[in-house]
């Protein structure tokens, strides 16, 4: 699978879609700090910046899917919801006529839950329409970052779709047997402890780890809970102090390797390395669980879909 992304960010997506076998054609992230991480990390993916001059881009690559997040400030509950409105709602339109140009077979696309209630719902209802227009058909949903091994609530909505109207590519992709059956016995269930050791995020070896190591250059499980990162604060219970996430639990709490964002940045040693462009960074980012199990389920879909062709 060959992928262009747009309003890359830091890209929560490739460190785990690359073991699917999967390759990054292009990026196109605007901010310095972020563009930096992705120059570090992928120094031979071209990054073309603005993607409002997708049609300069000097780049004739075909891509099978689409993948980006775009701004979300106009759309957020916290912000001024001003909806497409907003020069940065209106990105949207520009990723749909990019999806347009470059007519991939897939397009994923991220945003906050704002976005179903934004303008009275009629900015999705138009995205969703557009998507029609050009040939996609589609499915979305949101999904908690919680409930994919990470210790903080990052509720987003992921939208899939899938080209020559194929509704039901992207609807496999979003659901499966087990998130269709209400079970109204597990809902009330405690959710487990970021103490516990079965709870697993990512990691730079295996992909893998424990959330319960969390605060493990702390003190174990001083962790306080629920969105965490907006706070960025957690308490130490034994000294009875509360204090600022460092940016590497901010880099577990979203799924990343630590250091992730530990670059040399404008001539400055790693340990010199801005925390709070490190801090922004991560919080304009996906959880990276969601963005692999996504990927899994559009290679699952892709299997299935190959294997009926051949029979």
């Amino acid at each position: 699978m060959k992928y262009g992304s747009v309003c890359s960010g830091i890209e929560a997506a490739t460190p785990v879609w690359h073991p699917l076998g999967w390759e990054p054609q292009w990026f196109s992230e605007v901010d310095p700090f972020p563009s930096a991480v992705l120059q570090h990390h992928y120094p031979h993916i071209p990054n073309h910046g603005d993607m409002t001059k997708f049609k300069e881009w000097n780049n004739d690559k075909t891509i099978d899917l689409l993948v980006g997040g775009t701004p979300c400030q106009s759309f957020s509950v916290a912000g001024l919801r001003k909806g497409l409105a907003d020069p940065r709602g209106n990105l949207m339109l520009t990723f749909l006529s990019l999806a347009d140009a470059k007519k991939p077979k897939w397009i994923l696309w991220e945003n906050v839950p704002g976005v179903l209630t934004s303008n009275g719902g009629r900015d999705f209802a138009a995205l969703l329409t557009a998507l029609g227009d050009i040939g996609y058909g589609w499915a979305y949903r949101i999904l908690d970052a919680n409930h994919f091994g990470l210790a903080q609530r990052r509720r987003r909505v992921w939208l899939v779709a899938h080209r020559s109207g194929d509704w039901q590519s992207a609807a496999g992709t979003l659901f499966d047997e087990q998130s269709l059956c209400w079970n109204p016995a597990s809902s009330g269930r405690k959710r487990p402890t970021t103490s516990s050791t079965s709870t697993e995020c990512l990691d730079e070896g295996g992909l893998q780890r424990s959330v319960g190591s969390i605060c493990a250059d702390s003190h174990p499980g001083s962790y306080t809970g629920q969105d965490a990162y907006s706070g960025r604060l957690i308490s130490d219970y034994e000294n009875f102090k509360v204090r600022r996430l460092s940016v590497k639990e901010c880099e577990r709490l979203f799924g990343f390797p630590d250091d992730y964002t530990k670059i040399n940045w404008r001539g400055k040693s790693l340990d010199e390395c801005p925390q709070g462009s490190r801090y922004k960074a991560i919080g304009n980012s996906w959880a990276v669980p969601c963005a692999r199990w996504i990927g899994e389920r559009i290679n699952l879909v892709e299997t299935i879909k190959n294997e009926q062709a051949i029979a």
